[in-house]
Parts: structure tokens; C-alpha cells; sequence
């Protein structure tokens, strides 16, 4: 086993890993991976990232898939849990952010109620960094004071109230939206959402092969059918989206239409 000062001795790290790309790692993520004694790890990391792990580490994979849950959460927590009780420093890695839609608020209690040490290493959310590559200003003093994250295939997304969180002077960021994008239009026109609302779609954020495309609100889910959008990927409503690098997709499809007819 690694040598470790006390204060990395039989602990867990959730450690956030971005978006994606290894240089929007904080230092100390790095410095905690590259000396884990076992790292628990999401199928949504990196390549690169999953680079620069302790050569010594015991990796534990426990990727999720919509079709396929190969580890329930319990079961995370569970080996979370264990790994630590045997005296090892687990990192817990996460893309994104742990606290935000990551399940880390229930990964910490879990820790907590078996008497476990547990420490939370912030990572740049997939929105910011999103945001941060396609020059997306979440907010701006002409477009917007406010935004709000939301997850978009939550239990039951008709009965989550967004009311308010989306229009003029507000970002609306929807997380794992993709394949519910034409509920999602439906339920922010029926919240009195003007129909021609920018939106912009930013598709494998901060990776090489990232894409960002905008268009408005009503031809959203057809958007995301014709441009083939595939998860990762982060929706962004709001007037924001107007002052960002995204391509603008509506203008490219009426274009090709013209060209047709």
C-alpha cells in the first residue's frame, strides 16, 4: 500500500473530474488521484484523466447506463464504505461536479453515517465549463441575473415545478436532458415560454470532439434529432445564448430547406 501522511490515511475524496478535459483538473484532484489507494470511478471520465491515477491503485469501475445500472447507489456506497473501513484512501471520482446532480450529497452521508471520514473536492460542473468553452456568459448584465440548474430525467420530470426559472433575464441549465428534450419544450411553452426562446445544446463539453449548436426553443427536440446530439450533453435556455460561439443550427437547416425547394 501507498505511504500516506495521517491526514490521507483510510479517508474518502469525492473528487470531482470536470468535464472533461485534464487541465480543468483543480491541483489537489490531481494530487489525491495520483496517490489513491483505490479509485471508484464513473464510466463518464476520461481517458486522460484516468492517466494520471496512482500505476498502484486499485480501480473499481461503476459506470451507469440508462439501459444497463451495472452498480445501484447503495452498492456504491457500500464499497465506498468498505475500502475505507479496511484502511485505504478511496477517491471517489466523479465527471463534473460531486454536489451537482453527481449523487454526492448521498455518497457524504453515507460515509458519514458509517464513520467514515469523507472529504468533498469540488470539480467544474459540466455547465460551467460548457458555458466557459463556447463563451456562454450564464450570466450577464443585459440577459441575465439569475440561472438555475435543473436535471432533466429526474423521476418524474411533469411533476418537477420550473415555473419561473426560464425567460426573460434568467438562465435555465438542463442537465441530462437530451433524451427528453421534446417534453422538456412542451412543459416550458405550457409555463407561458415564448416558443422562439434561444436554446443552445453543448454536446461532449471541453473535449476534443465538443460541439455547441443553438437554435430556438420550438425546434429543439428536432435539432437534437437532425444533428444527431448524443449524452453528454448540457441544454442552456435564455438570451444568453444569443451572445455565445454557438453555431446557429435553425439558420444552417433553413439554408439546406432553401436549397432544396
Amino acid at each position: 500500500m501507498a505511504h500516506h501522511s495521517k491526514m490521507e490515511q483510510a479517508r474518502v475524496y469525492l473528487v470531482g473530474a470536470g468535464p472533461g478535459d485534464p487541465e480543468l483538473l483543480t491541483v489537489k484532484a490531481v494530487r489525491l488521484i495520483s496517490s489513491a489507494d483505490v479509485v471508484v470511478h464513473d464510466g463518464l471520465v476520461d481517458d486522460a484523466i484516468m492517466g494520471l491515477i496512482n500505476p498502484a491503485a486499485r480501480l473499481i469501475s461503476v459506470a451507469k447506463s440508462r439501459s444497463r445500472h451495472s452498480v445501484p447507489q447503495g452498492g456504491i456506497n457500500d464499497i465506498l464504505i468498505r475500502e475505507a473501513q479496511s484502511g485505504h484512501m478511496v477517491v471517489r471520482l466523479k465527471g463534473g461536479d460531486p454536489f451537482i446532480f453527481g449523487r454526492g450529497g448521498e455518497e457524504a452521508e453515507a460515509c458519514r453515517d458509517a464513520g467514515i471520514d469523507v472529504e468533498v473536492v469540488p470539480g467544474i460542473s459540466a455547465a460551467m465549463g460548457g458555458a466557459a468553452a463556447t463563451m456562454l456568459p450564464l450570466t450577464h448584465r443585459d440577459a441575465a441575473s439569475a440561472v438555475t440548474f435543473v436535471a432533466g430525467q429526474c423521476k418524474g420530470l411533469t411533476d418537477q415545478n420550473w415555473a419561473g426559472l426560464a425567460g426573460k433575464d434568467r438562465t435555465l441549465v438542463i442537465y441530462m436532458g437530451i433524451a427528453t428534450a421534446s417534453d422538456i419544450t412542451e412543459k416550458l411553452i405550457s409555463d407561458g415560454l415564448s416558443p422562439d426562446t434561444p436554446v443552445a445544446v453543448m454536446e461532449r463539453a471541453t473535449r476534443p470532439d465538443a460541439r455547441a449548436m443553438r437554435t430556438i426553443l420550438t425546434d429543439l427536440g428536432d435539432m437534437i434529432a437532425r444533428e444527431g446530439i448524443v449524452s453528454p450533453a448540457i441544454i442552456v435556455v435564455g438570451d444568453v445564448v444569443l451572445k455565445s460561439d454557438a453555431e446557429d443550427r435553425l439558420f444552417h437547416f433553413a439554408k439546406q430547406a432553401e436549397k432544396i425547394a
